[in-house]
């Protein structure tokens, strides 16, 4: 009573939904994708913050100084004395190490491009997400289809039984047959909807739409798709595969800023750092308690040098650690390519299986239509039994479950070829 009050009130907040919704939504609203986007904006500020080292400071403000007792002059004397110094003005600085700014720049602009290619690439895994869920949704749909016409014809053959027995004709213990298959159906068309429910919710999260409502999918039959071509070879798919995977571009990014990191290690030292600082300003002041005799004050120092020793020049250290990373990154993306590779193979198989699949749980559905068909003739003639109409009915369940549950696996199955191939979302 519970369950049918839940489904009930979900009933009045149904909404329907369909595929091309499913897959704008998931791009428009879903977390991941957002974060990934947050990610980007955090790389495309750090690559600001690398170009930002090329400018110097400016530190404007006065300083005050006050002597009062000993001091010693230029030639070594000693004596005392009070005075006090104050120095309005403002003071640029500047320290660039060339080498090390210049490569880390470079090195956050591919970072900035990673994070751009992993924005993609979670795009397209929420979109192969949400249409997974979508065809689940489906499927769901479609069983709970199946379970209900099977609840129907079982009930109202156990319906005939017992008006058989009531009237003297048949052995009870038949319609008790026939009535304990009717509730075995029922119970498997109220689980097919607490799946459907389940199916609805899971989709409404990945969409970040209200759980409360329950999608309902906008497909009133569940239909196998064609969204790649039959007839494309295996090795067609995986170059295009290799060519339009944002993971690999992200990858090669990363490899690329990886690159430009031991270059700094390396190179990066031999070329020499420059150092600037310039003040501009007025200075006062004199004995005791006096701040006249104020005039203008200009001073600029440049050095230009390298750097020995940790962070600089023959810091092997450094360098391996650099050298290090460099090849972890492209042997990572020698992984990837592989495992990309292998996603189209399995995903390319289990099309083309699940399609001889589908052929012949079709012909099965066939054979069990039939087999249905002329069990029912034998009942009406009085010929057949209650139990072979009871094998037929839940050989032919079986059959339609099987098959609707093949055409969505299918289905999924060539949204995972076009995730596999990095279409997804594309022509």
């Amino acid at each position: 009573m519970l369950l049918s009050s839940t489904f009930l009130a979900a009933a009045a907040t149904n909404q329907s939904i369909d595929l091309p919704t499913v897959l704008k939504l998931a791009g428009a609203q879903n977390l991941d994708v957002q974060i990934a986007r947050e990610r980007l904006r955090e790389a495309e500020a750090q690559r600001d913050a690398a170009v930002y080292n090329f400018f110097p400071w400016v530190t404007p403000g006065v300083g005050y100084r006050r002597h009062d007792g000993r001091i010693q002059d230029v030639t070594g004397n000693l004596f005392d004395t009070s005075k006090q110094q104050l120095t309005p003005g403002v003071n640029v600085e500047a320290r660039l190490d060339l080498g090390d700014a210049w490569f880390k720049s470079l090195a956050a602009k591919q970072l900035a491009k990673a994070a751009d290619h992993a924005v993609a690439a979670q795009q397209q895994d929420s979109a192969a997400d949400a249409a997974l869920g979508y065809f689940d949704l489906v499927k769901a749909r479609a069983v709970g289809d199946v379970a209900a016409e099977a609840t129907r014809v079982a009930s109202a053959y156990a319906d005939q039984l017992q008006q058989g027995v009531e009237l003297g004709l048949l052995f009870k213990g038949d319609a008790l047959r026939a009535r304990g298959q009717a509730e075995r159906n029922q119970l498997a068309h109220q689980q097919a909807r607490e799946q459907q429910r389940i199916a609805a919710a899971r989709l409404a999260q990945l969409l970040r739409l209200d759980p409360a409502v329950n999608l309902v999918p906008a497909d009133s039959e569940l239909l196998p798709l064609t969204l790649t071509a039959t007839n494309t070879a295996l090795d067609s798919l995986v170059a295009q595969a290799l060519g339009a995977r944002p993971e690999l571009k992200q990858g090669a990014s990363l490899a690329n800023a990886a690159a430009k990191q031991h270059d700094a290690a390396t190179v990066g030292p031999l070329i020499p750092s420059l150092g600037a600082q310039g003040f501009l300003g007025g200075l006062g002041g004199g004995r005791n308690n006096d701040l006249d005799n104020f005039g203008g004050n200009t001073s600029m120092a440049l050095t230009l040098g390298w750097r020995f020793g940790p962070g600089g020049i023959f810091d092997s250290a450094r360098e391996r650690t650099a050298d290090s990373r460099m090849r972890a990154a492209a042997l990572a993306n020698d992984k990837l390519k592989d495992d990309i590779i292998r996603q189209v193979v399995e995903a390319h198989t289990r099309v083309h299986s699940l399609r001889d699949q589908l052929a012949t749980l079709r012909r099965a559905l066939a054979t069990a239509e039939e087999g249905f068909r002329l069990t029912r003739e034998r009942k009406e003639r009085g010929i057949g039994v209650v139990l072979e109409n009871i094998f037929a009915e839940q050989e032919l369940t079986r059959a339609r479950s099987d098959y609707v549950a093949a055409v969505a696996e299918l289905n999924k199955a060539q949204f995972g070829l076009r995730r596999a191939i990095g279409t997804v979302g594309g022509n």
